[in-house]
């Protein structure tokens, strides 16, 4: 019978052909992007007030939504690796939902919820004449929601394939549980605490529809870049185009420089007779 002729990876000819397809259907609408780009016009561009007060704010709230979700995503993340806690499975599942939420039912759920008439939201205007919505608080809030779940996702997948007799042997010889996960089991994960903050950093640098719908369009509050290049598809196309190209070529880096962490060290290659 005959075979299918084979690459030197073992991979079948029709197999390639797809995965080529795939590949195009991925990079050519990058293709059309940088093709109409201006490139000529690209510092003039991004020195413009317009572009440079969204990506400043951009930069602030991402990286406080960042920091938002290590501190409270790291100790969520430890909790659903190493307890036992009942309905751990439900609480994971609610925890990362917003993962695969849409993102404007994301913000519409914030809105309800920490608006001024939502759940918690009218509670703090009432007793602390606190307004969250359409505030730089509100976009760090929206970025957080989206954002976090990406840092807890990839710390517990970590926590739950290290090896425990480290922080078994620092228990014996009289270490507290918290000393031991943050001089032991902190140390040891710290790849994918890195990863999972890159990650997180560049979602929340990205999330355009739970910002919108919870936090508005506001210059200069809460006009983020993803924002901005929605609202100059209108007014100034070639402004849009720049700014997408910002944000791909951000995100490309990222998952780029993730690669080791989610595919390991070079495989050693096997020696085929």
């Amino acid at each position: 019978m005959r075979r299918h002729r084979r690459f030197h990876t073992g991979v079948p000819l029709p197999a390639v052909v797809l995965a080529f397809v795939a590949v195009a259907f991925f990079v050519l609408p990058l293709l059309g992007l940088a093709w109409r780009a201006p490139w000529s016009r690209v510092g003039d561009i991004l020195g413009g007030e317009t572009a440079t007060r969204a990506l400043r704010l951009s930069l602030v709230t991402s990286a406080w939504a960042t920091l938002l979700s290590v501190m409270f995503g790291v100790p969520l993340a430890w909790v659903l690796a190493r307890s036992q806690i009942p309905g751990r499975g439900v609480i994971r599942a609610l925890c990362t939902l917003s993962m695969v939420l849409p993102p404007v039912v994301a913000g519409v759920a914030l809105f309800f919820a920490l608006g001024r008439r939502g759940l918690i939201g009218q509670w703090l205007d009432r007793w602390f004449g606190v307004a969250l919505p359409f505030s730089t608080t509100a976009v760090v809030i929206a970025q957080t929601f989206v954002a976090m779940p990406f840092l807890v996702v990839t710390l517990e997948a970590a926590l739950r394939q290290q090896d425990t007799r480290h922080e078994d042997a620092a228990r014996t010889l009289g270490a507290s549980r918290w000393y031991a996960f943050r001089r032991v089991t902190l140390p040891a994960v710290r790849p994918a605490l890195v990863a999972g903050a890159v990650l997180s950093w560049a979602r929340a640098l990205g999330e355009f529809g739970a910002t919108i719908t919870f936090a508005g369009s506001f210059p200069g509050t809460t006009r983020t870049l993803p924002l901005e290049v929605y609202l100059s598809l209108e007014t100034n196309p070639e402004e849009a185009i720049v700014l997408s190209v910002v944000l791909v070529t951000v995100s490309f880096l990222v998952l780029l420089s993730l690669r080791d962490h989610w595919f390991g060290a070079r495989s050693t290659r096997s020696v085929v007779p």
